[in-house]
């Protein structure tokens, strides 16, 4: 199991209703409602993790987030979750904002591109790093909005986004990240999980 899904666990209160946006093929979902007995629903892209997720018994539509959330009502959910995806969306503002508004609360979960691997890679060099986290060429990556802790943090502060928790991930460690430690843990974590409200 991902440490991030374990990170992403750890918030989530037991009970309640979620929505995970970008579901692939169901593990984050399926470790919810064991753990957590949570109302668990999906929304994939991809048909192969649909059917996937629907064989393991997991409430799944298919769909992509960026066109498909407005078919959601206002506050249908008490958590929507986005892992590692926000990146990959031509829109990422809109994405966000309409996960506020379908869910009382949002995690999402960005890789880190301010990772010291990432910014040694790209300075010595001279080209797009390939790490565990970012496993793609420049040329068939998903990632269309490179984006670090900070500027995810920095995005919401504008934005008037309140966040109630950021948690950095490296390797098996796990921090909380504050705007007083926010230049050091952007620069060793490789994933940042933020909580929004």
């Amino acid at each position: 199991m991902k440490k991030e899904f374990k990170a992403i666990a750890d918030i989530i209160p037991k009970n309640i209703s979620v929505l995970d946006v970008g579901c692939g093929d169901g593990s984050l979902m399926n470790l919810l409602i064991k753990e957590k007995n949570i109302k668990a629903r999906g929304l994939e892209i991809k048909e192969e993790y649909v059917k996937k997720c629907i064989s393991r018994g997991l409430s799944v539509i298919e769909g992509d987030a960026e066109t498909e959330l407005h078919q959601f009502p206002d506050q249908s959910f008490d958590f929507v979750i986005l892992s590692q995806t926000l990146q990959a969306f031509y829109n990422p503002e809109k994405v966000l904002k309409d996960l506020l508004r379908v869910g009382k609360s949002a995690i999402v979960s960005i890789p880190n591109f301010g990772y010291w691997k990432v910014r040694t890679s790209l300075l010595f060099f001279g080209k797009m790093p390939v790490t565990k986290t970012l496993p793609n060429n420049w040329y068939d990556t998903p990632n269309l909005h490179m984006c670090t802790i900070k500027d995810l943090f920095n995005f919401c502060s504008d934005k008037n986004i309140k966040i109630n928790k950021i948690i950095g991930l490296n390797e098996n460690r796990t921090s909380e990240i504050k705007k007083s430690n926010l230049e050091r843990k952007n620069l060793f974590s490789k994933i940042g999980i933020f909580w929004l409200g």
